[in-house]
Order: structure tokens, then C-alpha cells, then sequence
């Protein structure tokens, strides 16, 4: 009733509280006071090798530094009263020496304790033992004498060792006797027959056994086996060897590993199975070995416990055998106690949770004496796994032992309870800088120590508290954790440690990276041998982070081979070899995170040639060839050429004869009459065809008659009075059998004859004399040979050979339809007068001369125009106009041409002239400009005159308004006047028939300026010289009015006035204030059309309403002046004589200068 008050619900609250003082893997830091901790011995069970020295390790820490001290069998072991023990400085550590002494002697059970003045901890007891390998017992085997079938075992039975040795059956030359399902070794290493056979026999069966820690093997007596066949055994169902009975037993302890084992006997021999609970085995656990005789499952649990039944079967029937399994358990740790750091009047808490099977019982120890003798009154709280310290006061420091032990072992741990009273101090070095990937945790670690344990906060930057939520957690022990860390996370993280006793801050960084990637995988590659590999590996990574990149091959090195070139982004394998095939991997990796990327590569080769060609089922027109496909090299294969080579016509010479598929081996060849036939095959893959197989054995098929004849017969004649007969001959293959000839036949087409034939041997042509011109012919040629003669021939129509045509075409007849094509008829020549095949006509055509020429036209080249087939007509393009023509035709054939028609002569219409052949402009003045032009090179009808049509053009390159003159033809030059000056001009002029207007040219001209120009624009009111001008002409104007101003107060005429009154000049006129001003200089040359242009007016130049024109000039010079009376300009040049118009002629007019008449 006591225990139960003491774990009221009270209480559990309290030790909540308590829980969280304790802190996993707690570290003191060595500077202060604290009880011994163990930190390394010597494994419970220690077997030496008599041959080296004992060596027990201890090893402790503490404050003061503890001593050692050492039990032997439960009693204290002095080690200074014994030369060979030597215990290390500063250490537990026991080294024994050995040699020369009997080690059986330090045979034992040993335990540590380190002391010092706040406790003493206590190692594991070690148990020490000699390794020993003894002698097989003499012993003398009988020879044992079995019939054939029976079951045997053969019993091995070494010695007990320690470890004990490792089993197996060998011969006299040390070779490992052959197991299998029949003959297996048990676990215990005697050897088992299912049945035995004569090949059993043998005199030297041996068991040796292996120690492991003296590394010598130990031999048995070789055993003799005879098996006899005077009376064998016959066939039975299956009994076990092992275990024997029905059922058995079976214990292992939990984190064992289970072995249980069913050997059988039967004939035949039997297989075994084996089922838990009519369940299926732990799965990753259950192992079968020794042809499913033994089963094991490893790291053995509470569920492994429950029957196991073994089966036996063969064709006869089956046996049974149920294993029950019983799984105990040494004690194991749930919870083991951990050391305590209490400040003065605090309460702590050790507990020392176990488990096992049976249940472990806990004894509680305080520096290695039981807790009940420590304590006597107002000690700590026992309640079996729990020890509860309460009050806790300075001086009070111990180490406290749980030891949990049952039949199959013990465990025992040291935890301390050290009482201090420390400020707090952080252990994480100061400003440490943490690297963590983006997207991963990032840990930042606060370790602390203080007395109480100090509270931990963290703050980002100085300023901002953390708190646990969805981005941070902060661990027990002060950790801060980034659940996955963002670039905004980076920055300056402090870490504060408080306690009652004082504060500490600690700043560390954080640096988040980018992830290391590979942006550009490497991919599979299928390389022929020889040729070259290309694996890229492009990597993406944080400029601050340097990556490094390995290539494996096959999770391995690559090889050390020249041919393998890295780059930085790729692998290059040179001259690729079978070898070079496999799985290449990339792999790029920073201080903090790695990539990774595979690829394969094949290594592919056109394929090995078939194999082993044989021929079958051999008949008189086919055979059955069959191969063996050579290796593939990678590349499937994709089909098979079969080719052929006939050594009795084209020896030497393959020919391709089929094609099969690449799953075929086989395939049924169609063969021709006398040929001497022998195969080769070649496979084709991706690559490309492999090399020809061997050839096969020589096939010969019997001759018989052709089965064709020959192709591409024809007639035709080479003279006028023969027919030649030609054809393709057959091929010594097409012959079919020896004595091939031709039998050639001809006859008349649509005459009643009878065929006229002839034999042909070794040609492939005939040639027949004495035909008519140009006559049809039926024609046939039919193969013949030894063995009979080829199927009846098609007939083929050909022609006897072609004349020349005897006839003209007749009634030839022009039509003239514009001036540049007229339309010619004839009347065809009659189809014998043609005496061959009609090809076409020819129209031989020339001009002789123009219209208005009275001779004809010197080398006037002849033009032929071609009309194929049987035309009457056709078009003669191209004509020149105004000319007059002759023509004549010729019919055609394939012999040549027949005679010309009569000459027939014909007029082309009068068309628009050619343009002027030139314009340029001879004088340039300052209101006036020549023009002089050259007549069209073709006039293409009766010249009429020209017209010109011209504008100026401003700086701005705008049109002015457009006036138009006309002349006659024989005017060639104009001078153009009441022009403005300085002033660029555009000119087109066209030459004119009746027709109507040819196509004109264009120039470009400026008239002269007023002053001299500059080549340069200069602003001349800026001038020095202009400016002292301006100012003397000032000066004296004002001279001149004060004079005037003087003579009109006098009332007198001055005698310049009396002059002007006087004198009137007309061409004086008064200034302008606005002439009084001087422009400035434009060059418009870069803005004006370009000069010469030769291209005919496309219609933009507007014509001004008020155009001027010039009248038909004749002998009274009417047209002189323009509609206002202004004169226009001056016409020169010769009189010309018109042959059309007569004898007449006009006379220009002197000029006379009219100023302003052209605006």
C-alpha cells in the first residue's frame, strides 16, 4: 500500500518536472570538478591466442583525473606484485605478458574501477579465456561396406575448441568433397548420404577442422566408404536423418540468429520445404542454404518464436517434422541511466529500464557498494528501476551502478550524479559559420553547460526572437533547427544560454547555397567500334561554391587509358573498344551537396558473318539453305542477304539472289537450269552488312530450253533500203543450257508473205538488204538451245530505213498581225512524198530591208523556226516592224530535209520608235540651256517628230509645272530660253511615228548662276569685306541726300536728275527693297534625280494647263513665239529631206531674249 502512495498522481507530475533536467549524451566539460565516466574496455568475453599478450582495456575520464584499480575472480588484484602484469600510465589499461609463462594461469574474471574523490565507476566484468585448438583423439576407421541406395552418415566429431573450429570434407589433394542435394554437411560437420551410389566410393573421405584464432586446422582419420550392387536398395519414401523423431526443440536467445536444419533420406532423393505456423517466413530474415536443408533467420525476435515444420518429399510420398522454437532474451536495454548535473537542493531522477526473458532482476549499486549500504536513513528513493535524489547538497557527487542480470547475462551501466553550481558557458565556438543547401535543414548548434541547465534562446540578427513554430524548432539541447532553409534565412543567428547564476550569448552564422545541379544529363550512347564517345555533364552551382566532377564506369575508377579524355563538362572515349561498354556516371559534388547523373554506353559492330551453311531438300529448281546467325555485336540483326555466284557462266561475280528477315535461318532459294551454284550469306544490322559467310557447298541444276526469250527487240533501218533487227541477248544464266541461238523472223506488215527466217549465233543484231523505203515490218526473235526451244515471241512492229522527203510544202500563206508577229499556213506534203518517220517543219525566215529603204539590207541574218509533228500552220514572232520579209519551209525527217517551198515575201506594220539614242545638253547660260539629241537607232515606221517635255525641280526636290514643245524629225537641237537661273531642270524627250510615241529619255541640267558661287555655302552677311561694303555704300548714300537735300533748297536741278529726266533707259528699273538682300547658296545636288536617266516616263510628271507647243514649222515661221507672245528659242541645224513628204525645209529665226516669259 506504501509503494502505491509513493507514484501517486502527485508525484508524476513531479517527475515530469525532473524529466526535463535530464539531457542525452550529458557532457561535463573537463575543467570541472567531476566522477570518473568509463570510456573504453575490454568486450565481456575475451579469448586470447596464447601466442600474443593479454591486453584489458580501461579507459576513464574525470576530474581530478581517477585511478585505477583491478579484481580478479572477485578479489582485488594487486598489479605491482606482478612483473608481467604492466598497467599503462594514466590508464586502466592492462598489457600481460605472457611468453614463457602458462597463460592458462591468468585465466579469469576481471573488472576496473576508476576512482577519484567524487565516485568511482566500474567496468563490465570481462571474462578472460585461452584460445585452444587440441588434437583429434587416435582413432582407426573401419572400411564401411554399404549396397548401393541406402543412406549414410559419415560422423566427423572434432574436438572442443575454443572458439569452436569451422567444419569441412576434402580429399587427399586438399580439393573440397562435391555437396549437393543428395550429399550435404550437417551443422554439427558429419556428413550425410540421402543414398548412396557407386561413384561413392572412395578411400578418402577426411574431416578437418579449422580454429580460427590460431589459424591451424586439425585432420581426422580418412574414411574409407565401398559401395557394393549385389543387393542395392529400391526406391523408398523419405525418413529424416536429423532431427530424428517427429517433433523437437529448439532455444534461441532474441538478436541471435536461428538455425534450424532437416536432413533427409529416400530414393529418389527428396527436396525439402519449410513453413512457420502455416505462415510465410519473416521476410529479409529467412535465409535457405544447403539445398534448402538448413534455415536461418537472423536477428531473431519475440515473433520468431512458434512451430516451424520441415517437409520432405519425393515422387513416393513425404515425411514431417515440427520444430518448436522458443525464443528467450539476455536483458536488453530500454533505457539506460544517464549522468546528472544538479545544482544544490535541486532533485534528479536515474532510471534503468530493461527487458528480457525471464524477466531481469536491477540491483542498484553507488560507487560499486549496493545502494542499501550507502544509505542508510534519508537516502534516495528506490523503486526498482528508479532511483529519485532529492535535496541534492554540494559534496554529495557519486557514481551510481544499475546492474539487470538473468540466466542469460547481465548489463551494467555507470551514471553519475555530479552537484554543481556553475553560470552558464557556451561550447559552440564563437562565430562559426554554417553552409547549408537550400531546401535542406540547416542545424545551428548552441551547446551549453551550467548549473542549473541553462535556458537556451535564439534570436536572428540581433534583434529578432525565435520561437518553435513552422520554420524553427529549438532542440532540448539548445540546437536550433531550419526546417528547409531559404536564402532570406542567411545571416546572424545568437544564441543565449541563462541561468540563476548568470548569462551567456554566443553569435554564429548561416550561409544557404544554392543547390548544386546537373542542368545538361548525360545520355545513352550506342557508339560502333572505333569510333568516339561524347557524354556531357553541364553543372549548375553557387557561384561561391567550387564543384568538382568525377566520372565513374561501372561504380568504378575509369580506366587508366589515354583514350578516356575529361573535359570539364563531358567525357570523351576515343577509339571505342568492347571493353568501354557499360554504365558511365557523372558526379559533381561542393563541400556541401553532390549530383549525380548515368548513362550507357553500347558498343555496337555490324555483325559476325554466319556460320555453318548447309543445303537440303535438293530439287531440280530449289534448294534449302539454312545458316547460323554470328553474334550481333549489340545490334540486332535486322535481315539476311543471300547471294549467289555461278561458276559456270560468271565465275568470280556474286549476285544478290534474296533477301529474309533477321529471325530467319532458313529459307527456300528458286533456282534456274544449268547453273553451277554455290551461297553466301551476310547478316545487316544498324551498323551495316557483316562479312560474307563462307561458301557453301557447289549446287548444280540439269539444263533444259530457255524459259524466256530475248527482250527489247526493234526494226529500224540504217540506209534506205535495209532493216536492221536488233535485240538484248540472253544471259549465260537466261541460256538454260548450252548451244543458245536466236531464231529471227520478218515479214512485210499487211502483205499476205510468209515469214523469212534465220538462225543467230553469238550476236544480237541482223541486218536485212533490199527493202523498200520506209516499210512496216512484223518481227519476232525466239530463243532456242540444245534442250528445246524458249516459248512462242511476241511480234514487234519495226520500219525498214528513211529517204529523204521528195515534196514542198505548198500554198504558203502570211498573215500579218501587228508589227511584230504574223501567222504563216502551208499546206502539208503527202505521207509517202514524206519516204520515212514525219518529224516536223522548218520555217527558214529574213528580213531584207525596211519600208522606207530603197536597197536591201547588207547581212541580213536567216531565222529557222522548228514545228514538230504534222503541223500546217504556226506564229513567227520577234518581227521588226516596218521591214519587209521573205520565207520558205522544208518538211523533215529522221534522214534529213525535203526541198524548200517557194519564197514567199511579206510586210510587217508600222510600230512606235525606239528611243532617241541620246539627250545631253551642250550650253549652259544663265536664263537659257541647248539641248541636242540623236534620231532612234530603229524608227520602226515613218519618224513624225519629237516632243520634250520639261520642269524644274527646287531644292526640296518638288516639280515644278511642266511645259511641252513639239518638233519636227528633223530637228535634232533646241535652245531653251526664259529659263530661271540657278535653277535645276528635268528633260524627256520621245520620238514619235505615226504609231504614236516611243519611249523616252530623260537629263538633267541646271542653268548658269548670277554671281559667282562658292563651292561651299557661306553665309556671306557674316563676311568682314561684306560688312565694310555695306557700310561705305551707307556712307555714300548719305553723301548723295545731303547733296540733294542742298540743291533742292536751292530750287536747281543737279545733272544727274536732268540726265534721268532726259535719258529713260528701260532695262534700269528700280530696286526692290527685297532685291536689296542676298540669298544664301543651296546645293540641291544630293536632293535632284540622277542625271541620264534613260527609263521612260512612268506617267507622275503632271502637264501644266498652260503648256506651250510648237506648230509644224514650214517656210513662213509661224511658230515662233509662244501663245503670250514670248519667243521660245532657236532651232539650228541642217535642211533635211523627207523622201515621204518631199522637198521641204524650215529656217530658225535669230533669238531674241525675253526676260520673264517662262515662269
Amino acid at each position: 500500500m506504501d509503494k502505491k502512495q509513493k507514484w501517486s498522481p502527485g508525484v508524476e507530475a513531479v517527475l515530469l518536472i525532473l524529466l526535463s533536467h535530464m539531457t542525452a549524451g550529458l557532457e561535463v566539460p573537463l575543467d570541472l570538478p567531476q566522477p570518473p565516466t568509463i570510456t573504453l574496455q575490454s568486450p565481456k568475453d575475451y579469448i586470447f591466442d596464447p601466442r600474443e599478450n593479454i591486453v584489458i582495456h580501461c579507459e576513464a575520464k574525470g576530474k581530478p583525473h581517477p585511478s585505477f584499480s583491478w579484481t580478479r575472480n572477485g578479489t582485488n588484484f594487486d598489479v605491482e606484485t606482478d612483473s608481467k602484469v604492466l598497467m599503462k600510465p594514466g590508464s586502466g589499461t592492462l598489457v600481460i605478458d605472457i611468453s614463457g609463462e602458462k597463460a592458462d594461469a591468468y585465466e579469469g574474471t576481471y573488472q576496473c574501477t576508476a576512482s577519484n574523490e567524487h565516485g568511482k565507476a566500474l567496468s563490465n566484468t570481462i571474462m578472460i579465456r585461452q584460445s585452444r585448438s587440441p588434437l583429434w583423439s587416435k582413432e582407426k576407421n573401419e572400411a564401411i561396406m554399404v549396397q548401393k541406395g541406402v543412406s549414410l552418415v559419415l560422423p566427423c566429431r572434432p574436438p572442443a575448441g575454443l572458439p569452436p573450429p569451422v567444419i569441412f570434407w576434402m580429399d587427399n589433394n586438399f580439393q573440397k568433397l562435391p555437396l549437393n542435394k543428395r550429399v550435404s554437411q550437417a551443422l554439427n560437420g558429419d556428413l550425410y548420404f540421402s543414398n548412396v551410389l557407386p561413384e561413392d566410393t572412395r578411400s578418402d573421405y577426411i574431416c578437418y577442422a579449422r580454429f580460427p584464432h590460431t589459424q591451424t586446422i586439425q585432420q581426422k582419420q580418412p574414411i574409407s566408404v565401398v559401395v557394393q550392387n549385389s543387393n542395392p536398395e529400391g526406391e523408398r519414401r523419405p525418413g529424416f536423418k536429423l532431427p530424428s523423431g517427429s517433433t523437437s526443440n529448439k532455444t534461441v536467445l532474441r538478436g541471435e540468429t536461428l538455425e534450424l536444419e532437416c536432413i533427409a533420406e529416400g530414393l529418389p532423393t527428396p527436396d525439402i520445404s519449410w513453413q512457420k505456423d502455416a505462415r510465410k517466413l519473416p521476410s529479409g530474415r529467412a535465409f535457405f542454404s544447403n539445398f534448402n536443408k538448413t534455415l536461418k533467420i537472423s536477428d531473431v525476435n519475440e515473433d520468431d518464436a512458434g512451430e516451424y515444420r520441415c517437409t520432405a518429399t519425393n515422387k513416393l510420398g513425404s515425411a514431417h517434422h515440427l520444430i518448436k522454437v522458443t525464443v528467450k532474451a539476455a536483458p536488453f536495454w530500454i533505457s539506460a541511466p544517464r549522468n546528472l548535473v544538479l545544482a544544490p537542493n535541486e532533485t534528479g531522477i536515474l532510471t534503468c529500464r530493461v527487458n528480457g526473458n525471464p524477466k531481469p532482476k536491477i540491483n542498484w549499486f553507488v560507487n560499486g557498494r549496493p545502494i542499501e549500504d550507502v544509505y542508510e536513513e534519508n537516502g534516495p528513493k528506490i523503486e526498482e528501476d528508479t532511483v529519485i535524489l532529492s535535496n541534492v547538497q554540494t559534496g554529495s557527487s557519486a557514481v551510481f551502478q544499475c546492474n539487470a542480470s538473468n540466466e542469460f547475462g547481465y548489463l551494467m551501466a555507470n551514471a553519475f550524479v555530479n552537484v554543481l553550481a556553475e553560470a552558464p558557458r557556451v561550447l559552440t565556438l564563437p562565430n562559426q559559420v554554417y553552409r547549408v543547401i537550400m531546401n535542406h535543414p540547416a542545424l545551428l548548434d548552441c551547446a551549453s553547460f551550467g548549473s542549473p541547465i541553462p535556458t537556451i534562446a535564439w534570436f536572428k540578427d540581433s534583434q529578432t526572437s525565435i520561437k518553435n513554430g513552422d520554420s524553427y524548432v529549438i532542440h532540448e539541447n539548445g540546437t536550433l533547427e531550419i526546417n528547409v532553409a531559404q536564402p532570406l534565412h542567411s545571416g546572424k543567428y545568437t544564441c543565449t544560454a541563462t541561468n540563476n547564476l548568470g548569462f551567456k550569448e554566443n553569435d554564429v552564422f548561416l550561409e544557404v547555397k544554392e543547390p548544386t545541379r546537373i542542368l545538361t544529363q548525360p545520355t545513352y550512347k550506342k557508339v560502333q567500334r572505333g569510333m568516339s564517345a561524347l557524354f556531357e555533364c553541364k553543372v549548375k552551382h553557387d557561384k561561391t561554391l567550387m564543384p568538382t566532377m568525377t566520372w565513374l564506369k561501372d561504380n568504378g575508377e575509369l580506366p587508366d587509358d589515354q583514350r578516356f579524355e575529361v573535359g570539364d563538362d563531358s567525357l570523351i572515349i576515343r577509339d571505342v573498344t568492347d571493353d568501354d561498354a557499360g554504365t558511365y556516371t557523372c558526379i559533381t559534388s561542393t563541400i556541401l551537396d553532390q549530383d549525380s547523373a548515368s548513362a550507357t554506353l553500347t558498343v555496337v559492330e555490324k555483325p559476325d558473318p554466319p556460320t555453318d551453311l548447309e543445303l537440303t531438300d535438293q530439287m531440280e529448281r530449289s534448294v534449302q539453305l539454312t545458316w547460323i546467325p554470328g553474334d550481333e555485336n549489340n545490334s540486332p540483326i535486322q535481315n539476311f542477304l543471300i547471294e549467289y555466284m555461278d561458276l559456270l557462266h560468271q565465275p568470280g561475280v556474286w549476285v544478290n539472289l534474296t533477301e529474309v528477315s533477321g529471325t530467319t535461318t532458313t529459307v527456300q532459294l528458286q533456282l534456274s537450269p544449268y547453273v553451277y551454284y554455290t551461297f553466301r550469306v551476310l547478316a545487316q544490322n544498324d551498323v551495316g552488312y557483316s562479312d560474307p559467310s563462307d561458301p557453301s557447298a557447289q549446287y548444280r541444276t540439269n539444263p533444259s530450253a530457255p524459259d524466256e526469250n530475248p527482250t527489247n527487240v526493234e526494226g529500224s533501218g540504217t540506209e534506205s533500203d535495209n532493216l536492221v533487227i536488233s535485240w538484248k541477248p540472253l544471259t549465260g544464266f537466261q541460256s538454260n543450257g548450252p548451244g543458245l541461238q536466236y531464231k529471227v523472223q520478218w515479214r512485210q506488215k499487211d502483205v499476205e508473205d510468209d515469214w523469212t527466217s534465220k538462225n543467230v549465233v553469238n550476236d544480237s543484231q541482223l541486218v536485212v538488204s533490199g527493202t523498200p523505203t520506209y516499210v512496216a515490218y512484223e518481227i519476232k526473235v525466239q530463243a532456242f538451245n540444245n534442250y528445246g526451244n524458249a516459248p512462242e515471241p511476241t511480234v514487234v512492229i519495226g520500219y525498214s530505213g528513211e529517204d529523204k522527203p521528195l515534196s514542198a510544202p505548198g500554198s504558203v500563206q502570211v498573215t500579218v498581225l501587228n508589227s511584230t508577229l504574223a501567222e504563216v499556213q502551208w499546206e502539208p506534203v503527202s505521207n509517202p512524198s514524206v519516204r520515212g518517220e514525219l518529224q516536223g517543219y522548218r520555217v527558214y525566215y529574213r528580213r531584207v530591208r525596211g519600208q522606207q529603204d530603197q536597197e536591201e539590207e547588207a547581212g541580213g541574218q536567216e531565222q529557222i523556226l522548228t514545228f514538230s509533228g504534222n503541223r500546217s500552220e504556226g506564229m513567227l514572232p520577234g518581227l521588226q516592224p516596218y521591214s519587209v520579209y521573205d520565207l520558205f519551209i522544208r518538211v523533215f525527217n529522221n534522214k534529213g530535209e525535203g526541198p524548200p517551198s517557194p519564197k514567199k515575201t511579206f510586210e510587217t506594220k508600222e510600230g512606235v520608235p525606239d528611243l532617241p539614242s541620246f539627250l545631253s545638253v551642250m550650253d549652259h547660260g544663265l536664263d537659257t540651256l541647248t539641248l541636242k539629241w540623236g534620231p532612234p537607232l530603229s524608227n520602226n515606221g515613218r519618224l513624225t517628230g519629237y516632243t520634250l517635255r520639261y520642269h524644274p525641280v527646287n531644292t526640296t526636290s518638288e516639280l515644278g509645272p511642266v511645259k511641252e514643245v513639239t518638233f519636227p524629225a528633223n530637228v535634232t537641237t533646241i535652245t531653251l530660253t526664259s529659263l530661271d537661273a540657278s535653277m535645276l531642270y528635268k528633260f524627256y524627250l520621245k520620238a514619235r511615228t505615226r504609231k504614236g510615241p516611243g519611249p523616252e529619255i530623260t537629263e538633267e541640267a541646271s542653268t548658269a548662276m548670277d554671281t559667282a558661287v562658292p563651292n561651299r555655302q557661306v553665309d556671306i552677311a557674316t563676311q568682314g569685306w561684306f560688312i565694310g561694303l555695306m557700310c561705305a555704300i551707307a556712307l555714300l548714300i548719305l553723301v548723295l541726300l545731303i547733296v540733294c537735300f542742298i540743291k533742292r533748297n536751292k530750287g536747281g536741278k543737279y545733272p544727274v536728275k536732268e540726265k534721268e529726266d532726259a535719258h529713260q533707259d528701260p532695262e534700269i528699273q528700280p530696286m526692290k527693297e527685297d532685291d536689296g538682300t542676298f540669298g544664301e547658296y543651296s546645293d540641291t545636288e544630293d536632293h535632284k534625280p540622277l542625271k541620264g536617266s534613260r527609263t521612260p516616263s512612268n506617267g507622275t510628271v503632271r502637264r501644266d494647263e498652260s503648256d506651250d507647243s510648237l506648230v509644224d514649222y514650214g517656210e513662213g515661221g509661224d511658230g515662233q513665239f509662244n501663245e503670250d507672245g514670248s519667243f521660245i528659242g532657236q532651232y539650228s541645224g541642217k535642211k533635211e529631206k523627207d523622201t515621204h513628204e518631199g522637198n521641204e525645209s524650215s529656217e530658225a529665226p535669230s533669238p531674241v531674249n525675253a526676260m520673264n516669259s517662262f515662269v
